[in-house]
This record gives C-alpha cells, sequence and structure tokens, in this order.
C-alpha cells in the first residue's frame, strides 16, 4: 500500500483542463530573463519552481510537450495556452513549474535570477540582492542540466495516478 501524501500548493491552467499538485515545496526557485524564456511567456521573465517530479502529480488532464530549444521541453495546456512547465533534457527527474500557474502565486518567493544577460533594463531591481547568472551558467544555483539525455528523446509525461490525498 503506498503512502498518502497531501498536496502543500496546486495550480493549473487558465481553463482548467490541466491541473496539479506540489506534494512538497519547490526547492529550486528563480525567475528567468532568458529570450527563450521571454517568449515562452510572452512577457519579460519567467519565474519557476523546481521539484523532483516525484512531487509533482496532474490531477486534471496533462499538458502537451513544445520542444523549446535542443536543451529543454516545456509543457503547456493544449486548450488554452497556459505554460505550465519547463524540464532540461539532460534532468528529466527534475521538473520546474510556472509559479504564475499556482492557485496561490505568492507562496513561492523566487531567490536567483537567471539569462540576466537578456534582462529588460526597467526589470534590473526585482530581487536585488539574488544571485545571477547569464544563461547557462547557473550551475551554482542548482539548475544545471545533468549528463546528456539517451536517444531517442525520452518522452515523460505519464497520466499515470499519483498517491495523494485532496485537500
Amino acid at each position: 500500500m503506498s503512502e498518502q501524501r497531501k498536496p502543500v500548493l496546486t495550480g493549473g491552467c487558465q481553463c482548467g483542463a490541466v491541473r496539479y499538485a506540489l506534494l512538497a515545496r519547490p526547492d529550486r526557485v528563480g525567475i528567468c530573463h532568458g529570450r527563450v524564456c521571454q517568449k515562452a511567456v510572452g512577457g519579460p521573465f519567467l519565474r519557476l519552481g523546481g521539484d523532483p517530479e516525484i512531487d509533482l502529480a496532474w490531477t486534471r488532464g496533462v499538458p502537451t510537450q513544445f520542444a523549446s530549444s535542443s536543451a529543454a521541453d516545456r509543457g503547456f495546456c493544449a486548450q488554452c495556452g497556459t505554460p505550465l512547465t519547463f524540464r532540461y533534457l539532460r534532468r528529466p527527474e527534475h521538473i520546474d513549474v510556472s509559479l504564475g500557474s499556482l492557485d496561490d502565486p505568492a507562496a513561492v518567493v523566487p531567490t536567483v535570477a537567471m539569462g540576466t544577460e537578456s534582462r529588460l533594463g526597467w526589470c534590473g531591481g526585482l530581487l536585488p540582492s539574488a544571485p545571477e547568472y547569464p544563461a547557462g551558467e547557473h550551475n551554482q544555483a542548482g539548475f544545471r542540466p545533468g549528463p546528456e539525455p539517451p536517444s531517442p528523446r525520452p518522452r515523460l509525461w505519464l497520466a499515470a495516478p499519483h498517491p495523494f490525498t485532496p485537500a
């Protein structure tokens, strides 16, 4: 019998077709100013928090995947387009969730700024005391990709049930 875990945070897309529960607080939280992240969210930066994938449970639907670069996939709602996840292909066991998709987006505060070479000038004072890393140099922040992924690229989204107790 599997242990029942309670969600600590919940979220989903704008239309409600995709919902998730985080079974642990994100252990890596930051904002990314990189151009790919800016384009992915249509804004000046992406706020994201990462966890081992085992701490993420899809409770309604699953995101559609888009290979946004040779290094990463992004998950989004196919119905409304809400950005939901980011995953380095070299670290398939970790997943980052778009913190704007949380039901309570103020519940998690970013502690690092990434992709700072693309940061817009008026965003300079957002996290004045946080460490800053240009794209690809954020290994000290815990966001570094791991070893090369196996070929062919794995598709890791499973719609399997996850043991958790709804709030």
